[in-house]
């Protein structure tokens, strides 16, 4: 009589509807098949019983890495959870993987897999993880440890002109709104050399360089400083000032030296694009494939210092290519040491966030004047994808000045001739660029997405025999992340080469890419 009801037959049900404490049936994300146990406080009666054991899960469908959280089935009943049982370690992610980790740490990863679906996916976790390790890696030799901008930043305030040496009278860089020279500075018994843009008359700054942040194609600013110019200076351009800089009066002109903002930069260009473009009209001849890549990877660095000043909320001020500076790259790769300069690849830097004060241009119609408007008026987001369309036509030798407007506005661009397997791709980006239509032109951020399939593909090619599909594109990415990583071990094994720019762009392009990107862009381009 004392003992208590037995317990109602609904719950009994309800109990006996629970999946079973076996090994083959534990929920997905079971770390082991007895965590059902654990939650109930029951100790399990055959741990280690899971081991060679089949598995009803289907490998395709089992996690990729990593015990997830467990069902709670008790909570399901009104149970309480035992809180004094011993909980297992998380296991590592696979960014977290190395080569020389403990085995008892791997196999804690290890030990939910059971199949090879399983392993494949720790395998891409820690492929795409090295990927952006390498990346970030190459970007601290091609910009330069942030720790060591801010020395040199604190260094030079309240520096001037007394603290440098100037090692060239003449500019070794002009652009349209500043002239460049390349002056040293000692840091700790080191003898560096940065450039010193003067910026010329009529051009008025924007007051936003200095805080754009770290950036591979934005000029990067460590100083300024407002004094009166060294009597050696000579600015090409100016009346009487380069016979005036070498007479000897240097202390009767000194006064008449203007004072002007100087500011100081760790990169130093040595070209404008507009000079590149100027002086490569043999090599576009005689090395179409070489030069319109080289096209293509100058322009997707454009692209993709745009991206940065909008996450900025900051407009570029003059995008034309006069203020497209190039600077060689540190240690440019060893396979192209014994090849013309013209074929290496230069970093390319928007420099210009000042605004020409210039005369304009009298329109001589409605359409013209809007045309025009766009391209002089304060940087818009409009702007920057008609620039951009422009700097395709100038780049590949092919006038389209404000002439060509009317034909522009006619949908009837200028023919860029097909010399290369980039012609045809770059004409469709112009094209998409410079549509009549405002909203059904590109974006900066597509354009750079075209450019980089135009690089590194899919190119059309791959849907000749295959129709595209998201798991063909999601297979092709995965395959070319293991590839090029290969590329990486083959060509630091033997040489001991530093990673190249194009290199880095292209790490960063399947850093990030995805299968619903690549389905887009690819759909744009080979329409």
């Amino acid at each position: 009589d004392l003992l208590p009801p037995p317990l109602p037959k609904k719950q009994l049900q309800r109990a006996e509807s629970l999946p079973e404490q076996g090994p083959s049936q534990h929920c997905w994300g079971d770390p082991t098949p007895w965590a059902g146990s654990i939650l109930y406080g029951i100790p399990p009666a055959h741990p280690r019983h899971e081991e060679g054991a089949p598995s009803s899960i289907p490998p395709w469908d089992r996690p990729s890495w990593g015990p997830k959280k467990p069902l709670t089935k008790s909570q399901s009943l009104g149970e309480p959870v035992a809180q004094s049982s011993p909980q297992k370690a998380p296991s590592p992610s696979p960014a977290e993987l190395t080569f020389g980790m403990m085995d008892r740490e791997l196999g804690q990863l290890l030990q939910p897999l059971e199949g090879p679906a399983g392993v494949c996916g720790v395998v891409l976790g820690c492929q795409a993880a090295a990927l952006a390790r390498l990346s970030a890696r190459i970007q601290e030799e091609l910009v330069g440890l942030e720790e060591w901008q801010q020395l040199l930043e604190a260094e030079l305030a309240g520096k001037s002109w007394a603290a440098l040496s100037i090692l060239d009278w003449e500019p070794c860089c002009e652009s349209r709104d500043a002239w460049y020279f390349r002056v040293g500075f000692t840091f700790e018994q080191t003898q560096l050399v940065f450039a010193a843009k003067v910026p010329k008359p009529g051009c008025a700054s924007l007051g936003v360089q200095s805080s754009l942040g770290a950036h591979c194609s934005i000029q990067r600013l460590i100083g300024r400083f407002t004094d009166r110019l060294p009597w050696e200076l000579v600015l090409p351009g100016i009346p009487g000032e380069q016979s005036q800089s070498r007479s000897g009066e240097e202390p009767a002109r000194l006064a008449t030296r203007p004072i002007l903002q100087v500011l100081i930069s760790p990169e130093v260009p040595y070209q404008t694009l507009a000079g590149f473009v100027k002086g490569s009209h043999g090599l576009h001849r005689t090395s179409p494939g070489h030069y319109e890549r080289l096209a293509c990877l100058l322009l997707l660095q454009v692209c993709m210092g745009l991206e940065h000043l909008r996450v900025q909320n900051v407009g570029q001020g003059d995008l034309c290519p006069e203020n497209l500076l190039l600077v060689q790259c540190p240690c440019p790769p060893r396979s192209q040491q014994g090849k013309e300069a013209s074929l290496s690849l230069p970093r390319l830097l928007i420099s210009s966030f000042f605004k020409v004060k210039g005369k304009r241009r009298p329109c001589s119609t409605s359409q013209e004047q809007d045309w025009t408007e766009g391209l002089t008026a304060p940087p818009s987001l409009v702007a920057d994808e008609l620039n951009v369309g422009m700097l395709i036509y100038q780049i590949l030798h092919v006038d389209i000045s404000l002439e060509n407007t009317l034909g522009f506005r006619s949908n009837r661009l200028p023919e860029i001739p097909s010399l290369s397997i980039y012609s045809t791709g770059l004409k469709r980006l112009a094209m998409l660029l410079l549509h009549r239509d405002p909203c059904k032109r590109v974006s900066v951020e597509q354009a750079r997405s075209i450019l980089q399939v135009l690089l590194w593909g899919p190119r059309q090619e791959l849907f000749a025999r295959s129709k595209k599909t998201l798991t063909l594109l999601r297979s092709w990415v995965e395959v070319k992340r293991a590839l090029l990583l290969l590329k990486f071990a083959e060509n630091s094994a033997g040489a001991g080469m530093s990673p190249s720019l194009e290199e880095w762009l292209c790490c960063q392009y399947f850093k990030e890419v995805t299968e619903h990107t690549l389905y887009q862009v690819t759909q744009a381009l080979y329409a």
